[in-house]
């Protein structure tokens, strides 16, 4: 995909009241559009790099000032996409923010799309891809230890192990290269126990250990938490406690909750994406029927499920129905309305504990919070294991980095394997070359104009 060299515009901060709202402007054209409309208080300056001027906006079209603003220049290559680069600081609200940006796009200016200044960056080689994506990443950061991941792979700490992993990887490729080329020299310049001794130690275990730490993608993205339980058992009056206002409707007629009701928690500095669910149980009504199915499909994708029990009733058919599905995944056991009289006998606590043997199991009331602060706890172990270093890696992939990921390491081994048994180094070279596209489509190296289209379709504007 080649740069494109159109003049692009875009309000930069989202749509609403505030103190200040920006319009970015970049291209070719960004400043002579920007001497066009705006009349610095100090006459007959030189727009200078990294500097901000005090002035009005003007509507070219009226001659009327449209607002105080103060504009800011930073001149290529010393910008963020590597172009010229207008920014408009003016006040916030909506109309006036699209004022601004009409008059720019009657100037000349094109509306940038999603994302184009980051690609802009990427193809002006400012960034790398995983640079890109740190991007999103920072804005989307559901919890501070997010917020250092993705502040990590911006500096390109990603970066640098992906192109060490590269390098490493054409070091091996030219031994094997030149044993194609010069075979009577094989056993002194590639000998193949070196050779996959090599692959082994340089290419595969590096990728292994890269690919285990995708699992700490729960920093930036959260993990998908289903409360899930028989009607009434006290699901929505959990999600409330613990987001502390009344996010879900309670009353005590069974089936309220229709749909899937999500809300975002920082619980012992673990992001969850709670997911209040439809009560199971045999219905004929279709709305609330579709609802239990959708609960069902949660249950299956979830990370955790916070199963509820019902302290205060014995267990019944809907209760074992989803105990059976919740049993192979990773629960914790919530007890719930302690504040009543108990109605579980010790057969059903039996059963609980054995559909459940390694889960935690926590007592509370959702109604008056007690055991609230014992549940995040269990939780926390639950998810990093107990006493665990919660610190992340310095690297964590994505899931189009773990594909890329897979796809190099059944390279490398697919390498090690022929360098083993003896086959021809011309299949050892192209295994290691295909290895090596792999890892290039991390970075950007090798990635397709379709894979570019897919990473900067999930910016917001302006960015």
């Amino acid at each position: 995909m080649p740069p494109d060299h159109d003049t692009i515009a875009a309000i930069a901060t989202p749509v609403g009241q505030g103190g200040i709202g920006i319009v970015r402007i970049s291209g070719p054209a960004a400043l002579a559009m920007a001497g066009k409309i705006f009349s610095p208080r100090d006459s007959g300056v030189r727009f200078e790099s990294h500097r901000l001027y005090l002035g009005h906006l003007i509507d070219p079209h009226s001659g009327n000032p449209v607002d105080e603003v103060l504009l800011s220049c930073m001149r290529a290559p010393h910008s963020y996409t590597c172009e010229d680069i207008v920014e408009i600081n003016s006040h916030s609200g909506y109309r006036l923010l699209s004022k601004i940006l009409e008059i720019l796009l009657d100037q000349g200016a094109r509306l940038a799309r999603p994302g184009e200044f980051t690609l802009r960056a990427f193809l002006n080689n400012r960034i790398d891809l995983t640079q890109a994506e740190a991007v999103v990443d920072l804005i989307n950061a559901k919890s501070e230890t997010g917020l250092l991941v993705a502040s990590r792979q911006i500096s390109g700490a990603f970066k640098r192990q992906i192109e060490g992993l590269r390098q490493r990887t054409i070091d091996i490729l030219a031994h094997a290269e030149v044993a194609i080329d010069f075979p009577e020299e094989e056993s002194d310049r590639f000998s193949r126990q070196r050779g996959a001794e090599a692959i082994l130690q340089d290419l595969i275990t590096p990728v292994q250990e890269l690919m285990a730490a995708h699992a700490e993608r729960i920093w930036v993205d959260g993990i998908r938490t289903v409360i899930a339980g028989r009607v009434n058992a006290g699901k929505s009056s959990l999600l409330n406690r613990l987001l502390n206002e009344d996010r879900a409707i309670v009353t005590p007629v069974p089936g309220t909750t229709r749909d899937i009701i999500e809300s975002d928690i920082n619980v012992g500095g673990i992001p969850l994406k709670l997911m209040d669910t439809a009560g199971l149980r045999d219905v004929s009504d279709e709305v609330e029927k579709a609802g239990i199915q959708l609960t069902r499909q949660k249950m299956s994708e979830a990370d955790l499920i916070l199963l509820i029990l019902d302290r205060s009733r014995p267990l019944d058919h809907d209760d074992f129905q989803i105990i059976q599905q919740a049993r192979d995944k990773n629960a914790v056991v919530v007890i719930n309305k302690i504040d009543l009289p108990p109605g579980l006998s010790a057969q059903d606590t039996s059963r609980i504990s054995a559909a459940f043997p390694n889960a935690c199991v926590v007592e509370l009331s959702a109604l008056t919070g007690e055991g609230i602060d014992v549940l995040k706890k269990k939780v926390a172990e639950t998810i990093m294991g107990e006493g665990s270093d919660q610190s992340p890696s310095e690297a964590v992939p994505n899931l189009r980095h773990r594909r890329a990921l897979d796809d190099a390491l059944l390279a490398f081994q697919a390498a090690k394997q022929n360098t083993e048994q003896d086959a021809p180094m011309e299949i050892v070279a192209l295994e290691l070359k295909t290895g090596l596209d792999a890892l290039g489509k991390i970075t950007g190296e090798t990635s397709t104009e379709q894979v570019l289209e897919a990473v900067f379709s999930q910016f917001c504007l302006g960015k």
